[in-house]
């Protein structure tokens, strides 16, 4: 089973897949928000075509763990993504993630331009990694 990783967005959301084992998170094309129905409509169509059987969805916090407009925002998109897809969709903390992608993107040498169109799908990429981390490590602690 796959896992989906959306980080929301005004904007655009990024997104990434996990591989069938969910080890390892690889970043998917940012989608360009076009109104709900239509990113549901998009979500829907992923999860179908990469077999996705859960959702992760990025919870912007601020540093001192509390949250504003933007998580109630990612709460709200969680929801309707339960109603919409019918699949169990989890909240992780993503604190700091857009600023490591983008940290990740310019030691690798691309420029502002072309950070800027793939910084959403990195963030995404580093959140469901994150989910899927530990993940595994609550099942490793749990079988010893």
């Amino acid at each position: 089973m796959r896992i989906l990783g959306v980080d929301p967005g005004a904007v655009r959301f990024g997104l990434a897949v996990s591989d069938e084992l969910g080890l390892t998170a690889q970043g998917l094309p940012t989608w360009v928000s076009r109104g709900r129905p239509a990113d549901l409509a998009h979500l829907r169509a992923l999860v179908q075509e990469w077999g996705i059987g859960e959702v992760v969805v990025g919870l912007p916090r601020n540093m001192d763990g509390s949250v504003g407009p933007q998580a109630e925002a990612a709460r709200e998109l969680a929801r309707e993504l339960r109603e919409a897809l019918g699949l169990p969709v989890t909240l992780w903390d993503e604190r700091l993630t857009t600023q490591a992608a983008t940290r990740v993107l310019t030691e690798a040498g691309l420029s502002r331009r072309r950070r800027r169109g793939r910084v959403d799908a990195v963030a995404a990429a580093l959140i469901l990694q994150g989910y899927l981390d530990r993940t595994r490590a609550s099942r490793k602690q749990e079988a010893e």
